[in-house]
């Protein structure tokens, strides 16, 4: 749920060192890969079945910390949830970023001493500091924050991903509330954006039998918000519409035939050098994942729906 951007660096070397692919485990469907999928077949297998590591781009790295300072935010007493608390928990998160992936820093900038990380980091705090705007946090107690769910369809699609936060009133009423960092879409982006959290609603309804009565995506760079209302019916159709998608990817997983697409999104992708669309040679495609095979951990970039 943390904003994505374009990555820097293609096939699978990172930071000029060569890596191992992750684990390889189930397959699930998140929104993210829902819509690699539908960008480009090929994206999909590279992330969703090799697990090929990629670098990830300051934006990307900006939104997992922002999203981890809103988390803890909430960890305060609600009469301490202000502005500047929030900003003092800029520091300490990206403390503990770098301390899990030790060789973030070196990833994204020349070295803890480059005048662009601090600037970054304000940039950040200035980011969370955007979220007052939008809503007051000492009115709120949320019922989970970075909730892992994992459900699994009737057509056997397994539908994994993470929300934001779920507030639950005392009366049962759920709501759905995700951060973006990025600037409110216009028209056809809102599409997309409520893609992301149909997909949430309808896996709550399977896990926990009721429709969020609300899902709302709070845009920090504008503090603009926007909020909609689903139903049961709807998502029930929202269904079939993943179970096609899942058809598709299943089609493809049976004989490794996932195809390139190639488009202007090609420019950000970690995986360029790889792709046959442009002369590069994939990995020997490693079959597709049954359900017997490893679980792992999902790792901290991996979080990144």
């Amino acid at each position: 749920m943390t904003d994505t951007a374009g990555t820097e660096t293609a096939g699978a070397e990172l930071a000029g060192t060569a890596v191992e692919a992750a684990p390889r485990r189930r397959p699930a469907l998140s929104p993210s890969r829902a819509g690699d999928f539908k960008q480009c077949p090929l994206l999909y297998r590279f992330r969703a079945i090799d697990r090929l590591p990629e670098r990830p781009s300051r934006a990307q790295i900006r939104g997992t910390l922002v999203h981890a300072v809103l988390e803890r935010l909430f960890d305060v007493p609600a009469s301490g949830r202000s502005a500047e608390a929030a900003r003092a928990l800029v520091g300490p998160a990206w403390a503990e970023l770098c301390a899990a992936l030790p060789e973030l820093v070196g990833q994204l900038f020349e070295g803890a001493e480059d005048p662009e990380l601090p600037v970054w980091l304000e940039s950040a705090a200035d980011l969370v500091e955007a979220y007052f705007r939008l809503e007051d946090p000492r009115r709120l107690e949320p019922a989970a924050r970075e909730l892992l769910v994992e459900t699994e369809l009737a057509s056997g699609l397994l539908l994994r991903g993470y929300i934001d936060r779920l507030d639950v009133a005392p009366t049962g009423e759920m709501r759905v509330v995700d951060y973006k960092t990025g600037a409110a879409p216009r028209e056809a982006g809102e599409v997309a954006a409520l893609f992301q959290m149909k997909f949430y609603a309808l896996a709550l309804l399977q896990e926990r039998g009721v429709v969020p009565s609300q899902l709302r995506l709070l845009y920090l760079a504008d503090s603009e918000h926007l909020t909609y209302e689903p139903d049961e019916p709807e998502l029930r159709r929202f269904e079939r519409t993943l179970e096609a998608i899942w058809l598709a990817i299943r089609t493809a997983g049976e004989t490794g035939d996932f195809r390139p697409n190639r488009t202007r999104m090609c420019d950000w992708c970690s995986h360029k050098a790889l792709c046959p669309a442009w002369d590069g040679t994939p990995p020997e495609y490693p079959g597709w994942p049954e359900a017997a095979e490893e679980t792992v951990e999902e790792a901290v970039l991996d979080r990144m729906d």
